[in-house]
Parts: C-alpha cells; structure tokens; sequence
C-alpha cells in the first residue's frame, strides 16, 4: 500500500465516521463502492467493510451513549437478528460475481434512497 492510497482510506475513513454517525447507517454504503472502485473484488470490500464499520460503530456509541440516544434492550434484539442475518449475507455473497454484486448493490442503494426520498 502506497503513501497516497493511506491519505485517501483515513480521509474516506474520516467521511464515512461522520456519514455513519449522522446517519447510523454504518458506513457500508460508502466503504464498499469506495473499496470497488480502488479495484477490490466485491467479497474482499464487504468483509473489510465490516471491520472497518466495527470500529466506526464502537466509537459512534461511546458518543452517542454520552447523549444519552441508545436504546440497549432494542439494539441487543435487533444485533441478535443481525447475527443470524450475517452469517446468511456473508455465505450469500460468495455465490456472486463482482460484477453482478456492483448491480445488486447499486439497485438496493437506489431503492432506498427513492423510499427515504419519496416517504413523507
């Protein structure tokens, strides 16, 4: 990894913590079509996108905590379903192409961003 591709993956890094706290959509819809578009293959960017997103997550509930805006019994129910969840999506991804997961991916964002968009 060379000098300039570190500045851009912490100032992205910077970007996608303000994104995910903001939005508390965890990062991933900007990690992963960052990570494809530096040329990684769609298995490689989601499962780095999580960790990165991990650590993103932690320090967003350590400040979000001290605002006193963190329901725990509700975000341990829906973690437990995201555990399940996880192990299906990760096992699912591996059965697709990154060319067609790119598709996938951008019809999904498209389809929320009209929904949140179009929702009054």
């Amino acid at each position: 990894m060379i000098g300039s591709e570190i500045v851009v993956l912490i100032a992205s890094g910077i970007l996608v913590g303000i994104g995910a706290s903001f939005t508390g959509l965890g990062g991933g819809f900007l990690i992963v079509p960052l990570m494809l578009f530096m040329g990684y293959p769609a298995q490689k960017a989601v499962g780095t996108s999580f960790l990165a997103i991990l650590v993103i997550s932690v320090s967003a509930l350590i400040a979000h905590n001290k605002l006193a805006n963190v329901d725990y019994k509700l975000g341990i129910l829906l973690g437990i379903g995201g555990v399940i969840g996880a192990q299906i999506g990760s096992r699912l991804v591996e059965q697709i192409s990154t060319v067609n997961f790119k598709k996938i991916f951008a019809l999904i964002l498209v389809a929320l961003a009209s929904y949140i968009f179009l929702k009054k």
